[in-house]
Formats: structure tokens, sequence, C-alpha cells
């Protein structure tokens, strides 16, 4: 009987102690962010003089840096507003569609072709793209994929090895027998995935999705690789090129453009966080 109060005050203190690491973790994590949000109220002389101060006073600028940052050089920033949104919704439905499609396959047919390409999906997941960066932007040239309606071709590409790797393990979950019955009473395989796998899927689709989003918005270096800069700029890249003469950059308004860039991720990401870790639990733990 001694020895149970005193587990239970080691495991009081050690939650607490985890709890402050977390905190910590968190404070860490948290500090970029406040940074921005901070900086983005300043006068651009104050950016690096005063990082962490709150503004005031003399330092505070108001909106001033979000229209200067809209406002900008000849680009406008609406422009690249559409060709971000553009982009992330066309990449993100060709890979929730296509590798849907090809993992049930995998799954469902028990092939040594099958197997090979699932094995090479896994594997361009660890693949690094500085390795195939030059080789892409060539490759993208030759082939027209130079464009905000035909690169999502090329994330397709990028973004299929862990939506396969997803997909399968929650298809391999799912009974065949659904699929049986649905082919006994007389629905061919098209109709089967669209009418009875695809509703399955719905909780990994939503996962993936998000993940995809949240890569495809924030994504800088291969819009920048592949696409023609001076006609086409998503916001990662509109936010590279706010400098003036000189290559001097308006930190204030880089900072207020960063701020509007990442508040559409964080609230989409807050509201949708729960279907992230259902997502994953059901294509990673059930396969």
């Amino acid at each position: 009987m001694g020895k149970q109060p005193k587990t239970l005050a080691a495991e009081r203190r050690r939650q607490n102690t985890l709890s402050v690491v977390l905190a910590v973790i968190c404070i860490i994590y948290v500090l970029p962010v406040l940074s921005v949000v901070i900086n983005s109220f300043k006068q651009n002389t104050y950016v690096k003089t005063d990082t962490f101060a709150f503004p005031s006073g003399e330092m505070w600028a108001g909106f001033d840096n979000f229209i200067k940052g809209m406002t900008f050089g000849n680009y406008p920033f609406l422009k690249s507003v559409l060709y971000s949104v553009l982009i992330t919704i066309v990449s993100t439905a060709l890979i929730l569609l296509f590798t849907s499609m090809a993992a049930w396959y995998i799954a469902r047919v028990n092939s040594a072709i099958c197997k090979i390409f699932y094995y090479l999906c896994i594997f361009s997941m660890v693949v690094p793209f500085q390795m195939v960066m030059f080789t892409l932007s060539k490759t993208a040239d030759t082939l027209k994929l130079n464009t905000p309606w035909t690169i999502p071709i090329v994330y397709l590409g990028f973004g299929a090895g862990l939506a396969i790797f997803m997909f399968v393990g929650f298809v391999k979950s799912i009974p065949i027998e659904v699929e049986e019955s649905a082919s006994i009473d007389g629905c061919g395989p098209l109709r089967t995935y669209f009418k009875i796998v695809l509703p399955m899927l719905r909780p990994t689709m939503i996962s993936i999705g998000i993940l995809e989003i949240m890569w495809i918005w924030n994504d800088y270096l291969l819009p920048y690789l592949v696409l023609d800069i001076n006609e086409y700029r998503t916001i990662p890249i509109h936010i590279q090129y706010l400098k003036g003469s000189y290559g001097t950059v308006d930190l204030g308004a880089t900072m207020a453009l960063i701020l509007l860039s990442i508040i559409p991720v964080i609230i989409f990401y807050m509201i949708c966080q729960k279907y992230i870790i259902k997502g994953v639990a059901a294509g990673a733990v059930k396969g």
C-alpha cells in the first residue's frame, strides 16, 4: 500500500515535467510566427533593430506595410493569389483522384508489377528534391509544363508517393466482400470505385488533401524553377521579389505579406487537424 502513493507521485512528476518540456517546445515553434505578426505592423527601420519589441509609438506602422506590399512593383499581388489558389486546388484534386485510383488497384491486384510500382512510389518519398530539380526544370520546359495550368502534373508526380502509401494502407482495411457484392449487382470497376470505394476513402482523402494543400500553397522552389516568373508568380515568389533599388528589402512589407499568406493555412489547419490524425491512423495503422 505504501508503494502506490509513491508511484502516483512519480507519475505526477513525470507528467508535470513532460508538460513543461512540451510547453517550451510549443513556445519555440510559436516564436517565429509571433515575430512575423509583430514586425508586420512595425516601421521598416525598426524591424532589424527592435525585432522582438512590440510596435508602439513611432514604431507603429498600422496597415501601411500591407498596402505597400500589395502595391509594390508592377506585378499585382491579387494575381499571385489567384495563381496560388489555382495551382493548389488543381494539384490537390489531381493527387487525390489519381493516387486513390492507383492505390485501390495496387491493393486489390496482387501482382509483381503492382508491388514494384508501390515500392517505387515509397522510394520517391526519400529522394531529395534537390537531386532532380535541374533535370525536372529542363523536362518541364520541354513538355510545356511551365504554366499554372500544367504544373499540377508535376505536383502529381511529387505528391503521389505519400498519397499512395496512405491510400493503400486504408484500402487493405476495407472488406473486399463489399466490392464483390457490388460486382454481383452489376457494377463495373469505375462504378464500384466511385460508388463504393471512394466514399469509404473519405477520412484518408481529407487527411492527404490537407497535407498536400499546406505543402503546395507554401511551396517556393518548384514554381520558381518551372514557371516563367516574369509572367506567373505564386505568393512565395511574389514575396521574394519585394526588393527596392540596390537589392534593399522592405522587411515590414515582407512580413505583412508573409502574414497574409500563412493566415489561410493556419485557419485551414486548425479547422481540419482532427481529420489529419484520423486519416493517418486509418491509412498507416490499419494497413
